[in-house]
């Protein structure tokens, strides 16, 4: 062999060697990640890519991470046994939620009777329910509560703007309304005479005749004669009056369809369609009418049906 087959040799044996050499390399390499993906000798759970001076972590695509499970959509519960001290509001900070999300989830309609043992749903966000009314559109769903008309048919699942009358809708980041919580907290009307409940509403012994029962259209809240009997909530006077039973009295409308009367003063202080201030003298205690002593007579109408007051004062 002379010296120029020796070279040639030489050259084609170093080739083959660096040829060995990367492709074990490239073998090694391959091996590594496929274990790492397997779980295998434990991995990394991200990547630092580095970019001049700057740091950007890159998750792996299967990596779970709650917070943008939540933005994305997807409407998760949890489960809270209601314990003694529990109440709406405490609910509520501990675990991130409006209050306005625990009622509507769960159909509360008085905050103040929560009842213990009772299972509360808990989602992973805030939001209310609605319940679909005929020929309702999912759109006019959206722009009723000023949300996004995809976030609606994301997380409730829904493929069509046709939806059956009847049917709960997860509205996402929607409130109730101002007058709904405030009547389900039970802070709709302030008290219109500082003083006892005498008598409560419902059915109860005649005052003036003990052999038989009645239905008491309110409460009746002591108080001394000349006391200041105040508006629960502001309204416009819609009658003043007297009345053989009721005494002297006072009647207001207010929103949302309620009505309140104000009965057995002394002395009337406010006149028919004047518009009263919540607080806002409107007369005096008494005992006009078929009345047993001073007191305030209070009684709450909702759509022309009477309601409890006491489960709407403060």
């Amino acid at each position: 062999m002379n010296n120029e087959n020796r070279r040639n040799f030489f050259r084609l044996t170093v080739i083959l060697f660096l040829v060995f050499i990367v492709n074990l390399g490239y073998v090694k390499k391959t091996q590594d990640v496929a274990e790492a993906e397997n779980g295998i000798g434990g991995g990394i759970p991200y990547e630092n890519e580095i970019s001049g001076d700057e740091e950007i972590q890159s998750w792996p695509e299967d990596v779970i991470i709650l917070e943008p499970a939540i933005k994305s959509g997807i409407l998760l519960y949890d489960s809270h046994l209601i314990q003694s001290g529990d109440n709406i509001s405490t609910l509520a900070v501990n675990f991130g939620l409006n209050q306005d999300t625990i009622i509507s989830l769960n159909k509360v309609t008085n905050s103040r009777l929560l009842q213990i043992g009772r299972v509360l749903k808990i989602p992973n966000q805030d939001g209310i329910l609605h319940a679909v009314k005929n020929d309702e559109t999912i759109s006019a769903i959206a722009e009723k509560y000023s949300v996004d008309k995809n976030d609606i048919q994301t997380i409730n699942e829904l493929f069509s703007e046709n939806i059956l009358a009847g049917k709960d809708l997860f509205i996402p980041g929607a409130k109730l309304d101002w007058v709904s919580l405030q009547e389900i907290n039970g802070d709709l009307f302030i008290w219109p005479v500082n003083g006892a409940i005498t008598s409560l509403f419902g059915y109860r012994r005649d005052p003036f005749n003990s052999s038989r029962t009645q239905f008491h259209t309110g409460i009746d809240i002591r108080g001394s004669t000349g006391t200041p009997v105040r508006a629960a909530m502001s309204g416009r006077v819609n009658q003043v009056g007297f009345d053989n039973v009721l005494g002297n009295f006072v009647s207001i409308s207010h929103h949302s369809g309620y009505r309140t009367v104000y009965a057995h003063l002394s002395l009337i202080r406010t006149r028919t369609g004047a518009y009263v201030a919540q607080g806002e003298r409107i007369g005096d205690v008494g005992s006009t009418g078929l009345s047993t002593g001073p007191h305030l007579h209070f009684s709450v109408y909702k759509n022309g049906t009477l309601i409890n007051p006491r489960t709407l004062m403060r």
